[in-house]
């Protein structure tokens, strides 16, 4: 019988938060081994509940979100969306030039298929959220990874942004706040994206799914509110600031000079006709989300939830010798480095793998988020205090016996006394 091979247009996509080394972990739980999980930011896995207002909306509204709804999202929740903007600063939005959507991840993957032909190409951060790479390369784009300098908290490199801009780059794309970095992008680095992406005529994207997860006091700006006469494109939802990631309720706004983007608006509409709509109970969970308390800040005040295993994960990662790590300002992950002379990693794919193996503990490696050296892994803090200190303890002691196995020992600097 003749192989079924999968399509030639997934041969550079890859998503590895839930990729081979999850599968190892699964296979392990199935042969009775507890696993620690560091490797996704679902909130709900680890404790923090959905607010219940949003809950009871969902479920008042359940008899009357059988239907399909209008394709871009219901009237109340795009309302809501609608005045959520204008709080942001974010001007000249209408009901018409919002789309809701199946999650953040259904709208970027709309979005890409809607602008992008054969050759296109898109500037994506490295370290990404890999849906951004896979997405453009599902519709046929190349992606190009412009570096976010570590040394300056991980803030994107405006002169490798503007060596890699060429006659086939469509648009450029930013994540602020960033995922996996927890990077803030301050309004002097936003201003002089958005004047790269007028001089060349970029699209700009940005993923701003984390705005209200921000720590000591940080303030979030959209850049849709600086970018009056740039075409932009903001996502958000309710996956993270209010702990619904599987209520699957999110949002595409189009903002900024739209004059010579009617047809590219037109493929939206047509898309998102063609999935008919977003789900109806999501949806209904919208207004009440942005209009109601919003406890997302209880968790991230001095003392709340987040706040606290944030400092904790941070503490603890960077006393591992050879670790260090930009300490972050939003979301809900850390993006530590292993100093190469210390753990010579040729394979970081390899060396998660053998760390789940070893003390049943699940990282992504940093190649997952397309950066460019096997010296870097993304951290989840989301467990509760007690598992955290138990999973970095975990990290520590297979480091330790990493270093043993390749004689680098010698290399750590001794305690101070």
């Amino acid at each position: 019988m003749k192989h079924i091979k999968k399509s030639a247009k997934l041969a550079n996509v890859c998503y590895d938060i839930r990729g081979p080394v999850l599968q190892k972990a699964k296979q392990m739980e199935e042969e009775g081994h507890k696993i620690i999980k560091l490797n996704i930011g679902n909130l709900a896995a680890f404790g923090f509940d959905s607010p219940e207002e949003i809950q009871q909306d969902m479920i008042r509204n359940l008899p009357n979100a059988a239907g399909y709804t209008d394709s871009k999202g219901i009237f109340a929740a795009r309302k809501a969306i609608m005045h959520y903007t204008q709080q942001k600063g974010i001007r000249g939005v209408t009901l018409e030039d919002i789309y809701v959507g199946n999650g953040v991840s259904e709208l970027i993957v709309m979005a890409m298929n809607a602008l992008l032909d054969a050759g296109d190409e898109v500037l994506v951060p490295a370290p990404d959220y890999p849906l951004w790479t896979a997405a453009i390369s599902l519709s046929g784009g190349t992606p190009k990874h412009y570096l976010c300098d570590e040394a300056k908290g991980w803030l994107p490199d405006l002169d490798d942004i503007r060596s890699k801009i060429n006659a086939k780059t469509r648009a450029i794309v930013i994540i602020n706040p960033n995922n996996p970095t927890g990077a803030l992008y301050p309004d002097d680095l936003l201003h002089e994206i958005i004047e790269i992406a007028r001089q060349h005529h970029l699209i700009i994207y940005a993923d701003e799914v984390y705005d209200k997860v921000l720590y000591e006091g940080e303030k979030h700006t959209s850049i849709a509110s600086l970018s009056e006469d740039v075409l932009t494109i903001t996502f958000n939802g309710l996956s993270k600031n209010y702990r619904s990631c599987g209520y699957r309720a999110g949002w595409l706004v189009v903002s900024g000079d739209k004059r010579h983007a009617k047809d590219y608006i037109e493929g939206l509409d047509m898309l998102a006709s063609m999935r008919l709509c977003a789900n109806a109970p999501g949806q209904h969970g919208i207004q009440t989300a942005l209009g109601g308390y919003q406890s997302i800040d209880d968790l991230i005040k001095e003392g709340g939830r987040l706040r606290r295993q944030r400092d904790i994960a941070h503490q603890l990662i960077t006393a591992i010798p050879g670790v260090s790590c930009v300490k972050p300002k939003a979301a809900l992950y850390m993006f530590p480095k292993l100093d190469p002379k210390i753990y010579p990693i040729k394979n970081d794919q390899a060396f998660i793998a053998e760390l789940l193996q070893e003390e049943k503990v699940l990282l992504v490696q940093g190649s997952g988020f397309n950066w460019p050296h096997p010296d870097h892994f993304r951290l989840v803090f989301l467990p509760h205090e007690d598992d955290l200190r138990d999973a970095i303890a975990r990290v520590a002691r297979f480091l330790e016996n990493y270093r043993k196995r390749h004689n680098t020992t010698h290399l750590v600097a001794p305690a101070k006394a």
